[in-house]
């Protein structure tokens, strides 16, 4: 059974539908990473999930329990889960009393309000600063006394927004190692909203993105990035070769698609006639100064009109009748004296391209 399941659900604010028709399933002792832009949802997806607010229609389930039963059940729920806000607030009192303060207002005996909040107070690195004025923190240690705060109840359920946002990036690379320890030593079923896809590639098992209020996608890091479903999820994951094209001919899973005026061909089955994208990820290009013998059934005549270094590797844009971008590794640009203007061979196979019907 999923601890976390949502059906139909929606939201509407003045008029205007925020999310549409989100269905989901989170299973216990999952990381579940919800993307997407700002103003897309995610806030108000995780507010819901918390019982914080009530949808405008459909269902959500906690382990197995339709909350919207009673106020008095939802309360009850709502304990065994922990919200991090994107901007935490912590209160006028020590680092010590901010972590406890969960604690206290359970009930929960002395000693073991010490017990336990001395225990995070060393996982998350504030053990020599837990008499300080948690106000007087920086907003990377306010962020994790927050965590702190949230994790010492020992949660069924941890959802947070935006966990790195706004933080510089040393803050920011210390909260992921923290998250990551939170994973791996409470296995806590985790749900996070994050724009930053690097971050939640990172941290999470599974992924659901979320434009203009619905869930286009979830799977995978790997499925995300290779099968996008359309052009929408492809463009916000950041497939770099998205090409117009018509397929003009289908033989034994072969289609052959007119791409202003090229044709590529590619492993599929799509009729005569689909309007499709092609995508190719830049590594799967091959690019070289002279045309060489391979079994890519892929071949074009290309200029380059720009090179960016990219760390280890070199990003190179070409105009082949159609744009398109290959990564390759600063070595390699090096020896073929890659450069703007220059006539290079470009090929990639069949079995690299994805498409995508309009």
């Amino acid at each position: 059974m999923s601890l976390v399941e949502t059906v139909n659900l929606c939201q509407r604010f003045d008029g205007r539908d925020v999310l549409k028709n989100i269905n989901l399933k989170v299973e216990r002792g999952e990381v579940f990473a919800v993307i997407g832009p700002t103003g897309a949802g995610k806030t108000t997806l995780l507010r819901l999930v918390n019982l914080l607010d009530l949808p405008a229609s459909g269902i959500i389930y906690f382990d197995g329990i339709d909350t919207a039963q009673s106020a008095r059940l939802r309360t009850e729920l709502r304990r065994r889960m922990a919200f991090v806000f994107q901007k935490p607030m912590v209160f006028n009192m020590s680092v010590y009393d901010n972590i406890a303060a969960g604690l206290k207002w359970r009930g929960i005996e002395k000693s073991r309000i010490k017990e336990r909040t001395n225990a995070i107070l060393d996982m998350v690195g504030l053990s020599a600063d837990k008499n300080r004025n948690a106000r007087t923190l920086s907003g990377g240690e306010v962020q994790r006394v927050a965590i702190a705060r949230a994790v010492v109840c020992e949660p069924e359920l941890l959802l947070l927004d935006e966990p790195t946002a706004n933080l510089d990036p040393g803050s920011a690379a210390r909260i992921e190692t923290l998250v990551t320890e939170i994973i791996r030593r409470r296995k806590t079923t985790i749900i996070m909203a994050t724009h930053d896809m690097s971050h939640g590639q990172r941290l999470a098992d599974r992924v659901g993105v979320l434009l203009n209020g619905e869930i286009l996608q979830t799977g995978d890091w790997r499925e995300l990035f290779s099968s996008p479903q359309n052009k929408e999820v492809a463009d916000f994951v950041g497939v770099e070769n998205i090409i117009d094209g018509k397929v003009v001919s289908n033989q034994d899973g072969i289609v052959a698609i007119n791409a202003g005026g090229n044709i590529i061909e590619a492993v599929a089955d799509y009729p005569v006639g689909e309007e499709v994208y092609v995508c190719v990820r830049p590594e799967d290009i091959i690019v070289a100064r002279t045309k060489i013998s391979s079994s890519a059934r892929n071949s074009f005549v290309g200029e380059i009109t720009r090179i960016v270094p990219f760390g280890a590797l070199t990003r190179v844009e070409m105009d082949c009748g159609f744009p398109l971008v290959a990564l390759v590794t600063k070595k390699s640009a090096e020896e073929l004296e890659l450069n703007k203007g220059k006539q290079v061979f470009v090929s990639f196979k069949a079995t690299a391209i994805h498409i995508i019907k309009k």
